[in-house]
């Protein structure tokens, strides 16, 4: 058996990309426009040949979906939780579990999938802000 992707439906494909790619540095590996279906998928990974996530876009959708946190979340290291959790905060994101203890956080994608960062290699050493910033809202 052999881990193909992991499929997430969004509504403002934009800000998904953005979030993911401009955030957390996937890159985009192939995408697929149905007309006829009126949906699209993009696939994205940390670099090509690797897992995937799939971005599902149904064009006309309307409302947020419901139900992300029932999916679980994802998970990437990241080579500075630090710098990562900064770049993310300067896009306006908000550290729900910030990385208190070096090692871990966790934030939400602009359709609510909790995502979890985790330092690779270890845990850095603790500093502020991070240290005493309290968690905020669900992750």
């Amino acid at each position: 058996m052999k881990y193909l992707h992991t499929m997430i439906r969004v509504l403002d494909l934009d800000a998904a990309l953005r979030f993911f790619c401009d955030g957390l540095g996937l890159v985009e590996t192939r995408r697929k426009d149905y007309e006829g279906g009126r949906f699209s998928l993009v696939f994205l990974a940390t670099a090509p040949g690797e897992p995937e996530v799939e971005l599902t876009h149904n064009w006309d959708q309307a409302d947020a979906y419901g139900g992300g946190r029932n999916f679980g979340h994802l998970a990437y290291a990241v080579d500075n939780i630090y710098e990562a959790c900064e770049r993310l905060q300067g896009m306006g994101v908000t550290i729900a579990r910030p990385p208190r203890d070096g090692r871990m956080a966790f934030v939400r994608s602009p359709d609510g999938i909790s995502v979890e960062l985790l330092q690779k290699d270890g845990a850095l050493p603790i500093v502020e802000p991070w240290a005493s910033m309290p968690s905020v809202g669900t992750w």
